[in-house]
């Protein structure tokens, strides 16, 4: 971590990021701070005029009553002046924070949705939600005082210009304040930043033992794991809780003197204020008007060290923000420019891809060719590359070597847009978002009928009239209140009402009766001319396809119909014979 100065130089390029993103309100809350402080000194200045000209000749000579309603006219109006300033700066300074937090979440929200898969794959989920919103509070909590502080500069030329037409040496005290608040703040800053900066990393780290232990709840309770759980999730809470109160401590230390500097120093000028009163240099309105000041810098000062105080927090919070931001979410293609895809169905061919996850290969030397229309099994023992490979096709990987060509195309040099709308993939984990079917399926694009024609499709339609409302269920976080297979046919159906060409389906019904999926499948060999590639368990699903793509160890063992397969590959018969043992009533 680096040391205060360069905290300071990232602050001014936060700050100057608030103003960019958010002018006008920002403008306008300045302003408002600005002007509380030109009110703020004047104040004083008017009320060491009024004891001068109005309060001290009332115990000598008398004055007038218009004189005294002129001094209490001017005291009021400023008052009324500085209480309208407060309301505008707060106002507009709580709606840049506002905007603000929904500024950098849009930002951290899209992001997620278009980084590639990989991105996910080191990051656990507490730490995304972490960046989402622990990370965009710890950024904008330095916004709200921030015009506040902006008004204290100008408060103390303000003051400082008001104390030397007073007396020179009542400016003197008060320049001997700034300093001492400078040095005590880079105290502060140096002892704070790192702990600050593991805390925000801890609390990413306590959400992610949160959400892993509640997401897998199944897991946790019939392993009977609760107190294993219960026992990691009080480590890391006990780390946080050790780092929050080192920097409570330091904080601790930190307040008291900053809240001691303005009394010290008002203790200071009245002990200077009566030497310099004796001497006939100063009167004591003079002093009073200076108090005053004093005493009004107290508490822009407390402001100005709040922000001070959430500075390294929000520059260590917009680090993690930015890093975020930073992460490329492009899919980039070959060429000068994308090109298009043939109309109707697409065919499918790799030529010589490889593929591996760091350093374990996955993917040798995988060739082979789909036609177009054609469907096309998959199969292999775990590990082989099945479900690897059907996420080559799409982009969701990319291979170390080797093309994948759709349509006759590398699919490199296609928009990943225009190729993740002509390809669909559904996985055998179907998620399902905590919303109606009719949403589920149709995800607010597509029209009703679609949707009725994509669920009749994908058998969803069997088991409507089943569930209580009908399209209008809501099914559920995850899909939690179905049935395997029926989440299984609800995620095939949102796939179809696309309109796929190439339809990739990674064991996507191994929950689903085998009756209904033959029903399934059949209908799909004949939706449209769909390409399809269907990992496989099922020996009635492989028998259903065309041909069958035999992969063993990353490389393709054999190429060709189930029959063929059986009779030439004893590896493929032995395959066949688990799966068929597998799945024996």
């Amino acid at each position: 971590m680096s040391e205060s100065p360069e905290i300071y130089r990232r602050g001014a390029r936060l700050v100057w990021r608030f103003m960019r993103t958010h002018p006008v309100p920002f403008a306008v809350s300045v302003i408002g701070a600005v002007t509380f402080s030109a009110a703020a000194v004047a104040v004083p200045l008017a009320i060491g005029r009024v004891t001068d000209r109005v309060i001290t000749p009332a115990f000598r000579d008398g004055v007038t009553a218009a004189t005294v309603w002129a001094g209490i006219g001017i005291v009021a109006g400023l008052g009324v002046l500085r209480a309208l300033s407060i309301i505008v700066r707060r106002y507009f300074a709580a709606m840049v924070e506002a905007r603000m937090q929904r500024s950098l979440r849009v930002v951290v929200a899209d992001k997620y949705l278009r980084v590639p898969l990989d991105f996910y794959n080191d990051r656990p989920t507490g730490e995304l939600l972490a960046h989402a919103d622990a990370d965009v509070v710890g950024t904008t909590t330095s916004i709200r005082p921030l015009p506040f502080s902006i008004g204290v500069v100008a408060l103390a030329v303000f003051a400082l210009v008001s104390l030397v037409m007073v007396d020179w040496t009542f400016a003197a005290v008060a320049i001997v304040l700034f300093p001492a608040l400078t040095m005590l703040n880079r105290w502060y800053t140096r002892r704070v930043e790192q702990p600050v900066f593991r805390s925000q990393q801890l609390l990413g780290e306590v959400s992610g033992v949160a959400h892993e232990s509640f997401d897998g709840a199944l897991v946790v309770k019939t392993l009977g794991l609760e107190d294993a759980e219960s026992l990691r999730f009080s480590e890391r809470a006990a780390e946080l809780r050790d780092v929050d109160l080192e920097v409570g401590t330091i904080r601790a230390t930190f307040d008291p003197l900053l809240d001691a500097l303005p009394n010290l120093g008002t203790l200071l000028l009245f002990v200077v204020g009566g030497w310099r009163i004796q001497q006939g240099a100063a009167t004591p309105g003079d002093l009073v008007q200076a108090g005053l000041l004093f005493s009004i810098l107290g508490f822009p000062m407390r402001i100005f060290g709040y922000f001070l105080e959430e500075l390294p927090r929000a520059v260590t919070s917009v680090d993690r923000i930015d890093a975020v931001a930073a992460v490329g979410d492009h899919v980039p293609y070959v060429g000068d420019h994308p090109l298009p895809l043939p109309d109707g169905p697409l065919g499918v061919e790799l030529c010589d891809v490889h593929f591996a996850y760091d350093e374990e290969l996955v993917l040798a030397g995988v060739s082979f060719e789909v036609a177009p229309g054609e469907t096309l099994a998959i199969v292999g023992s775990t590990g082989s590359g099945k479900s690897t490979l059907v996420q080559l096709l799409n982009r969701l990987l990319e291979p170390n070597a080797g093309t994948v060509q759709i349509g006759g195309i590398d699919a490199r040099r296609i928009d990943v847009v225009a190729l993740r709308a002509a390809i669909a993939l559904v996985f055998q984990e179907s998620f399902l978002f905590a919303d109606t079917l009719r949403h589920n399926v149709g995800l607010g694009d597509a029209d009703g009928e679609a949707v009725e024609r994509a669920a009749e499709l994908a058998q969803v339609t069997r088991f409507i009239p089943e569930v209580a409302a009908g399209w209008d269920t809501v099914v559920g976080e995850r899909g939690v209140t179905l049935s395997g297979g029926q989440r299984q046919r609800v995620a095939l159906a949102r796939a179809i009402v696309r309109h796929p060409r190439v339809l990739l389906l990674d064991d996507a019904t191994s929950a689903v009766d085998p009756t209904i999926e033959a029903q399934i499948l059949s209908g799909l060999r004949e939706h449209r001319g769909t390409t399809l590639l269907i990992v496989a368990h099922r020996l009635s699903t492989i028998r259903l396809a065309d041909r069958v793509l035999y992969l063993e160890d990353g490389r393709v063992a054999g190429l060709g119909t189930h029959d063929e397969l059986l009779d030439t590959l004893a590896g493929y018969r032995a395959l066949v014979r688990a799966y068929e043992t597998e799945h024996r009533p």
